[in-house]
């Protein structure tokens, strides 16, 4: 059901959104036909017969969430909404079903059928009625997305959702066509349009009451097309006596009377004039009849062994102890919920919060504050009175110093065995080939971090997330590193990206981008599995585009990967704030006075050293390989305060440095030529 500021509209009964396969054998049209024709004799004659609902019909419901770890990938939550508004406007709970027009008032049906999300998967197992899919056809919401996932449909009333519903904001098939696409039967949502929190909206929030409605028999109120606002629909009809003809409105016109009748149905859920409130008593009718009609097997549905089959009789073992959080990544001092998504029929919990405040919890929802930095377990135990499950995650929470470590930094990864030693965070939200600290291939040592990459895994995204650093006193920041990949095949464009924090990881803002196609490859293509043969295919670089507003003590920065199928990266050297390789232990040692000034540096640039005695001493002006660039001394130097221009006129824009080399000691200085 589109909405005014977006130009999506419902994709009902679209047939080039199925596998063709199916759509163009010579007789599917003509099945189609005569299905429909003896789908409209049952309901007519049903309609006479028997009229049933007040909550006489539960229907069991699966999510099929497919996603690639975008924002489509909604929260239970969102789907707990979704299915709210579904319960409520299919039994006239709805707040706003008395709203509607006074001349539709007497005819503003309560269907009564209940929505209720699996207990039991199609093998018996325990479920909470919703699946997560990973895969990029998400995108693209048709046939083959579908194909990924499908439940038996005389089960389960199935509802995909995916960032993309194939141009629509949502679709479903009629019973009719329906009938003869088992595998396809179901109900497609973009995730913008479900529920009405997370990534839906209020007014977004009638879809999917819409399209269950297609999937229960009922047209548009103008007919079976999907076009609204065009006179030629006061010709066709909906086949429900109480909805008068209509051109269809995609505006809220109360008033509006298009064909002939006193007032259109405006208000009805199966318009597209976004203040939809209400079926009518007739649309029950042919909703009730479709399932009671073995047309594509609805009247199985809401059978007892069904229910009892699905878990969804109100009789739900307890079979799962799970929560989520708000955020695991924190600083210290920050508070963060929990949420209780344990499943089913919970009458009891207890948590556990070692490090936290509270320590522990029976709510469903608790707030817990840390104020210390460290790695913690959460435990969650709930009971149904008789019987008790219980949850423990390890090292769930992870906080980060606040202020955190003071630079500068320089990690070659030579003092630990995986990243977390060191207080890093891997991101590999498909559990595949993620971040490691490998071993033997380094730019320096015998350690470098690296990334099996794999033509399997194109379109992943996999990070590495660093803690908290305190740069609250920095004049400026500058990060540098060393990187080594290689494409597998020309085409390939992976990409490396830095993103920086001020805010302790809350936001990100993209601070550098490596391509495959140009900067990040620092070796030939080679389809075998790629390794820097030497220095020479490792590359380097820095940024110096982190602006003042990141002098903060909470910095962060992370690091990810975009996999375009190419092959493995490695990455070594990190330095926040400090020198090149060859150049840190330099700038560690204490002795000799040396200092640029001003900096960034001017034409007038020197570098002043205090020498505690005289002596032979050399100073070089070095670039951010640690290459000399020129040699600004060399000889000997009197004890006192010494002054050497430095000349930075026609050095590119950048980071560099003085070193001083003196009686077996040496250290150095950095400067920005701006």
């Amino acid at each position: 059901m589109a909405q005014n500021d977006v130009p999506f509209h419902c994709g009902t009964g679209e047939l080039h959104r199925v596998d063709p396969s199916l759509t163009q054998q010579p007789d599917f049209a003509a099945r189609v036909e005569q299905t429909d024709a003896e789908l409209e004799a049952f309901t007519q004659a049903f309609a006479q017969e028997i009229e049933r609902g007040g909550g006489s019909y539960v229907i069991p419901v699966v999510f099929h969430i497919v996603h690639n770890n975008g924002p489509e990938n909604i929260s239970d939550a969102q789907i707990h909404d979704a299915m709210r508004i579904l319960n409520q406007d299919f039994n006239r709970e709805n707040a706003d079903w008395d709203n509607v027009r006074p001349e539709f008032l007497d005819i503003v049906a309560d269907i009564g059928i209940e929505f209720r999300l699996a207990a039991k998967d199609p093998s018996g197992n325990c479920t909470n009625g919703i699946t997560r899919t990973v895969s990029s056809l998400t995108n693209e919401g048709a046939s083959q997305m579908k194909s990924l996932i499908s439940w038996p449909r005389n089960k389960y009333m199935q509802v995909w959702v995916a960032a993309s519903a194939d141009g629509a904001a949502g679709y479903t098939f009629r019973p009719g066509s329906a009938q003869w696409m088992p595998e396809e039967d179901g109900i497609v949502m973009q995730h913008l349009y479900t529920g009405s929190i997370g990534t839906s909206t209020v007014n977004r929030s009638r879809a999917l009451t819409h399209e269950v409605g297609h999937w229960l028999n009922l047209a548009h109120t103008w007919g079976n097309s999907n076009d609204p606002g065009v006179s030629e629909n006061c010709s066709d009809d909906d086949g429900v006596s109480d909805t008068p003809n209509t051109i269809g409105w995609t505006s809220c016109t109360l008033g509006g009377s298009s064909c002939g009748s006193a007032l259109d149905n405006v208000e009805n859920y199966m318009e597209y004039s976004y203040c939809s409130k209400m079926f009518t008593e007739g649309q029950k009718e042919r909703m009730i009849a479709a399932l009671n009609s073995s047309t594509a097997q609805r009247s199985q549905l809401w059978q007892l062994s069904n229910l009892i089959n699905t878990g969804t009789n109100g009789n739900g073992a307890l079979c799962a102890a799970q929560f989520s959080v708000s955020t695991q990544q924190i600083c210290a001092g920050t508070t963060i919920q929990f949420t209780d998504e344990s499943y089913h029929n919970v009458t009891s919990r207890s948590w556990t919060f070692p490090g936290g405040t509270p320590e522990s919890s029976t709510d469903p929802n608790p707030s817990v504050t840390y104020t210390e930095s460290g790695s913690f377990p959460v435990t969650l135990t709930v009971s149904n009175g008789s019987s008790t499950l219980s949850n423990t995650t390890n090292s769930l929470i992870v906080v980060s110093a606040n202020p955190g470590t003071a630079p500068p930094v320089s990690e070659g990864f030579e003092g630990a065995a995986q990243l977390s030693d060191l207080g890093w965070t891997v991101t590999n939200p498909n559990s595949d080939n993620g971040f490691t600290i490998h071993s033997p291939t380094a730019f320096t040592g015998s350690k470098s971090v690296r990334i099996a990459n794999t033509v399997a895994m194109d379109g992943r995204l996999d990070g590495i997330l660093l803690p908290t650093f305190d740069m609250s006193e920095a004049t400026d920041i500058t990060v540098s590193f060393r990187y080594a990949f290689a494409r597998r095949i020309t085409t390939n464009d992976d990409r490396l990206r830095v993103f920086a924090s001020n805010d302790c990881g809350e936001t990100w803002s993209l601070r550098k981008q490596l391509f495959g196609s140009s900067t990040l490859s620092t070796a030939p293509p080679t389809t075998a599995g790629f390794t820097p043969a030497d220095a020479s295919q490792w590359g380097f670089t820095e940024i110096t585009s982190i602006n003042e507003t990141y002098h903060v003590s909470d910095f962060r920065l992370r690091f990810e990967f975009e996999s375009d199928g190419g092959n493995n990266l490695y990455i070594d050297d990190i330095n926040i704030n400090g020198a090149p390789v060859g150049l840190e232990e330099n700038m560690m040692n204490e002795g000799t006075t040396l200092t640029v000034v001003p900096n960034p540096a001017t034409a007038n640039t020197q570098a002043v050293v205090i020498m505690p005695s005289g002596g032979r001493a050399t100073l070089d002006l070095v670039d951010v390989v640690g290459r000399t660039v020129v040699q600004l001394h060399s000889g000997m130097l009197t004890s006192g305060v010494q002054r050497v221009n430095v000349p930075v006129s026609g050095l590119p824009s950048g980071l560099y440095f003085v070193r001083l080399q003196r009686e077996g000691s040496s250290e150095a200085v950095r400067f920005v030529v701006p």
